[in-house]
Parts: structure tokens; C-alpha cells; sequence
């Protein structure tokens, strides 16, 4: 007997979530360059509303928002399920979207007079399909839609880190392709795995199964290895930080801020929803430690690198770690419920911290990067003084990444750090210490640049409008907002978990 998908008020909105990306996308098509836009703008608005609706309604219901395709249930059909987590996703990606498509307004808008559109229709259109795989990932509940979803986050990101066409970010698109295809790989190897075991891929028929064979544990071994290398943990890490250095800033910020959380978010949704408790366990004490080496390997890069972009890339893959400390700290694999710690609270915020800062600032590098006409940080003394709000947005954001008062990333860092102490691991504390100083030194490294006196006056080659400097800064801002929210577990990520009523036999 399974358990059965009962569709709820609010669940069409998880459908709308998917198609209103991919319907703009058509529409782009069929319109043509001097509509693209337009198109893309309106379909961002409205996305706001729908993950505001989804929001609402389930904060409304208290209950997981659910809907049946086609009312065909599971394992014939799939069904799109959103709790708590799954929300707060979606209501990110559509804010983070939103500042993104406003900010590529000013470049990547379509010139008649000198450009065939081709650049502009380009991005658009890959940043609306790199949006639908994001939030299909969110609230898909089959292994095999969610393979579909991460092969669409691929082939929208990859192009949109080569967008330029030079050589070098030619390059890193390829490593990039390759790592991704490597993960698709294992992934599906994993998901087949079990497929033969289960005889489905719905991720709550096989987390209710009665009993688990040696089919779990290997496919496990298969598929989180497969999204670590999408996720770029370290030492899976090396394609990442050519890729978004050398991408347009505005694509840069989609990619660091959301695309790689996509592959973390499913491997959450691996080890705390389908894993039996043993192997919970390993795999959270693994992703643990190559959490810890990621903060404290990468943010050292992070100080080392010469140019902004380049920092920012390895500090993305520093504070990716912080979310795979999670594990041990929530308790994920010794039977009790991880969604009503603190630390489970921490990852959430930090994941969201985390978003809204390194969007803010991959912005800001990139208007440096458009006014001054490079980013290198040593002939980068007193850009402060000509671009004052982008260096604001900077000092901002990189408050949220060392985790100082009163921002998001105190917060979460606060309640991981916490969490670490009452359970007893030292080490994972002292990691945490450890990377926010580190964070500390390559943030003020840029900051004592932006306050410096240069010998000559620093000269603007092309003036930024104002608007374009108030988007990364109101990111910024929420970010550093994130830090008014309560130090206790936050009642949103509890919506809808667990679910799981009946079980089935293997």
C-alpha cells in the first residue's frame, strides 16, 4: 500500500512556478529581440507574486503544498510537493531573479541601431530557463524529474558563464560541462540503483519503504558525490571559480547565488528524507568535514587571489561549506527530527544570508569592474570615493559573509555555532571562528582599497547610472536585515515535514 499524493488548495501554484519561466521563454521566441526584454521583466514580476501566493499559502494552511500531474499518482505520476524549505527556496530565487533581470536591464538591453539582439536575446532567455530548472528543482518529488531539472540548470548556466565568447571563459565553460556531466552521471547511475530496488523514483514512497537493501547505501555513494561536483565542495571546486569569475556579473550573481544550491538542496533532501539512519549518519560526518575544508582551504585562496572577481568565486565556495556542517549539528541521522534545531535554522539562513550577499556583491564587482574597466585589486585604491554606494554594497555584504552584527550571516552563523557547542563538536566551532575571520581578511583587504588615497585621482571610464548601483545594494541591505529575525528555530522550515503516513515494501 503507498502512500497517496492528496493535491491541496494552492498546489496549482507549484505548476505556475515551473511554466511561468519556461512560458516566457516561448514567448521570447515567438516575439522576437525587441520584445525579449519586456518579456523577461514581466515574467520576473509576476514570479514575485506567485512565490508571494505560494508564501502566503502555506503559511495559511500550515500543511505541505501539493499537486498530482495529470491526478496520476505516484509511481505511475509525479507530483510537485513544497514544505516549508521548498518555499523559502522559491521565494529567494524569485527576489534574487527579480534584482538580476533589473540589473541586466542597464547591459543587456537591446540597441537597435548597433546590435542584431543576438547577446541580449541570448541572456534573457537562458536566465528564464535557468530560473524554471530552480524551481522545479524545488518542488519536484521524482529522482528522474529532478535529473531533468539539474540537466536544465546545466545547459542554461553554461552558456551564460561563455556569453562573451572569449577564450578563457570558453574554457571554463567546458570544465564547468564537464564536472556537471560527470555528476549527471553518477546521479543517474544512483537513481537507477534505486529504481531496481524500489521500483519507483518518488523520493516519499522511497523514504517510506518498510526496509532498505544494499541498494541505499551505494546509490547514495553515487549520487552525492555526483552533486557535490555540481555543487563545487571542495576538492570538486576547481571549475567553479574560472567560471563565474569569467562570467558577465549579472549571470554571476544567478550562478553563485542560486544554481549552486540546487544540487545542496537535493542532496539535503537525499540524507535527511530518504537515507535510513546509518547511512545518514556517514554521509552528514563526510559532508562535514569536506564542508570544513572547503570554508578554511577556499577562503585562504580567497586571500591570495589578485582579482575581485576571483575572490568573490572562492569565497562562494568557502560559504558553501557552512551548509554542510549542518548535517552532524542538526542531528541528521541519529533519529530525531533535524527541522526543529537551531542549526537547521542557521543552514537555512545562511543558505539565504548567503544568496542575497554574493548577489549583491558579484553586482558590485562587476560595476567596478564596468566603470574602471578592470578589477584588479591592488589599482583598485580609492574607488570608494567615486563609486560610493557600490562600495557601501560591498562592506554590507561582506558583513553577512564574516557573520558580524547585525546581519543575516551573524545570525546563521551564530545559531550553527551555538549548535556546535551544545553537541560537543569542538572542531566544527572552531572552523566556524575560523572562517569568519578569514572572510574578515579578504573583505577589508577590498575595503582598505575602496578607502584608500590613491597618488592619482581614480577616473571613471563610463558613468554608472544610479539605478544600477540600487539594486546590488538593496540586496545588500537584506541581507544585513536577515540579522533582526529571533535566535530560535524558525517555524516556516517545519511546515510539511515530515510526511510520511504509510509504508511500503521494497
Amino acid at each position: 500500500m503507498t502512500p497517496a499524493y492528496a493535491a491541496t488548495p494552492g498546489g496549482l501554484l507549484l505548476v505556475l512556478a515551473v511554466m511561468l519561466p519556461a512560458t516566457a521563454v516561448l514567448a521570447m521566441l515567438v516575439l522576437g529581440p525587441r520584445h525579449t526584454r519586456l518579456v523577461a521583466l514581466i515574467a520576473l514580476a509576476l514570479g514575485l507574486l506567485v512565490a508571494l501566493a505560494t508564501g502566503l499559502q502555506l503559511v495559511r494552511s500550515q500543511a505541505a503544498l501539493i499537486y498530482v500531474l495529470g491526478n496520476w499518482q505516484p509511481p505511475l505520476g509525479i507530483a510537485l510537493r513544497a514544505d516549508g524549505l521548498s518555499v523559502m527556496m522559491l521565494a529567494v530565487t524569485a527576489i534574487v531573479m527579480a534584482a538580476t533581470g533589473l540589473f541586466a536591464r542597464e547591459l543587456f538591453g537591446l540597441d537597435l541601431a548597433t546590435a542584431d539582439g543576438r547577446l541580449a536575446t541570448s541572456f534573457w532567455i537562458l536566465l528564464m530557463g535557468l530560473w524554471s530548472g530552480l524551481n522545479l528543482v524545488f518542488v519536484s518529488q521524482d529522482l528522474f524529474n529532478l535529473y531533468v531539472a539539474l540537466e536544465l540548470l546545466t545547459f542554461a548556466a553554461v552558456p551564460l558563464v561563455c556569453l562573451d565568447g572569449r577564450g578563457e571563459t570558453m574554457a571554463a565553460a567546458l570544465r564547468y560541462l564537464m564536472f556537471a556531466l560527470l555528476g549527471s552521471m553518477l546521479y543517474l547511475l544512483g537513481a537507477g540503483l534505486l529504481y531496481g530496488a524500489y521500483g519507483t523514483l518518488d523520493i516519499r514512497l522511497i523514504a517510506s519503504a518498510s526496509q532498505h537493501g544494499p541498494a541505499m547505501p551505494i546509490a547514495l555513494a553515487l549520487m552525492i558525490p555526483g552533486l557535490l561536483a555540481k555543487a563545487a565542495l571542495f576538492p570538486l571546486h576547481l571549475w567553479l571559480p574560472p567560471a563565474h569569475a569569467g562570467a558577465p556579473a549579472a549571470a554571476s550573481a544567478a550562478l553563485s547565488a542560486l544554481v549552486i544550491k540546487a544540487p545542496v538542496f537535493l542532496i539535503l533532501r537525499l540524507v535527511a528524507d530518504i537515507a535510513p539512519p546509518g547511512s545518514a549518519a556517514v554521509a552528514g560526518q563526510v559532508l562535514a568535514v569536506l564542508g570544513a575544508a572547503s570554508i578554511l582551504f577556499c577562503s585562504v585562496m580567497a586571500l591570495r587571489q589578485e582579482r575581485l572577481k576571483l575572490m568573490i568565486a572562492y569565497s562562494t565556495v568557502a560559504q558553501i561549506g557552512y551548509l554542510f556542517i549542518v548535517f552532524p549539528l542538526a542531528g541528521v541521522g541519529d533519529g530525531t527530527a533535524p527541522w526543529g534545531t537551531i542549526a537547521w535554522t542557521g543552514g537555512a539562513l545562511q543558505l539565504t544570508s548567503h544568496a542575497l550577499a554574493k548577489a549583491a556583491m558579484f553586482m558590485a564587482a562587476g560595476i567596478v569592474a564596468e566603470a574602471i574597466g578592470h578589477d584588479r585589486i591592488r589599482d583598485l585604491g580609492g574607488f570608494g570615493r567615486v563609486l560610493p554606494l557600490t562600495a557601501t554594497t560591498f562592506g554590507l555584504a561582506g558583513l553577512s559573509l564574516m557573520g558580524i552584527p547585525p546581519s543575516g550571516g551573524f545570525i546563521a552563523k551564530c545559531l550553527l555555532l551555538t549548535a556546535a557547542a551544545i553537541g560537543g563538536h569542538l572542531w566544527l566551532a572552531l572552523t566556524i571562528l575560523a572562517g569568519g575571520l578569514l572572510a574578515g581578511g579578504y573583505v577589508f583587504r577590498v575595503m582598505d582599497r575602496a578607502l584608500a588615497t590613491p597618488a592619482e585621482p581614480l577616473l571613471l571610464r563610463k558613468p554608472i547610472p544610479l539605478r544600477l548601483e540600487l539594486v546590488p545594494l538593496v540586496l545588500a541591505i537584506l541581507a544585513v536585515a536577515l540579522g533582526f529575525l529571533p535566535l530560535e528555530p524558525f517555524g516556516l522550515l517545519q511546515i510539511g515535514r515530515p510526511d510520511i503516513a504509510l509504508a511500503v515494501s521494497p
